[in-house]
């Protein structure tokens, strides 16, 4: 069954971390680099993000009676296959799991322009998949 409850709940958090993100990607790239600070508020904030998508991705697969996926990236995918996103879409939005990664594992140090292309790619994307989350919420009871 699921557990609307903690999505919901995930969903809100998701929002007030976008909203702390928003002024931070209408920034140019140089103004993002000049400061340090910055950059470990969006790490954070976007590790956070997609982090609670990722819980949510596998709560909504696995309640739909399917076994969790293999990675984080297919969790994103594997919402395209039970109807919740789009596949474009779900495509798209997976490749920020790679970057949850390297975040999270501080993989071959951190390329703070990626993380700003992630940065603009999270608030352009991610109030989609929420929308897209909210609509099967509101049709799968």
């Amino acid at each position: 069954m699921i557990d609307r409850e903690l999505l919901t709940r995930k969903m809100v958090l998701i929002t007030a971390d976008l909203r702390a993100l928003e002024p931070l990607a209408s920034r140019p790239l140089e103004d993002y680099l000049a400061s340090a600070t910055d950059e470990v508020l969006v790490e954070r904030y976007l590790e956070r993000t997609i982090g609670r998508m990722i819980d949510i991705n596998y709560h909504l697969i696995t309640e739909a009676g399917h076994p969790p996926p293999r990675d984080y990236f297919a969790s994103f995918t594997e919402l395209a296959r039970i109807e919740v996103l789009p596949p474009a879409f779900a495509t798209r939005i997976a490749a920020s799991a790679g970057l949850r990664n390297r975040l999270v594992h501080e993989y071959d140090d951190i390329d703070p322009e990626r993380v700003h292309e992630g940065l603009e790619a999270a608030v352009r994307d991610v109030p989609e998949y929420l929308r897209h989350v909210d609509r099967y919420l509101k049709t799968h009871p």
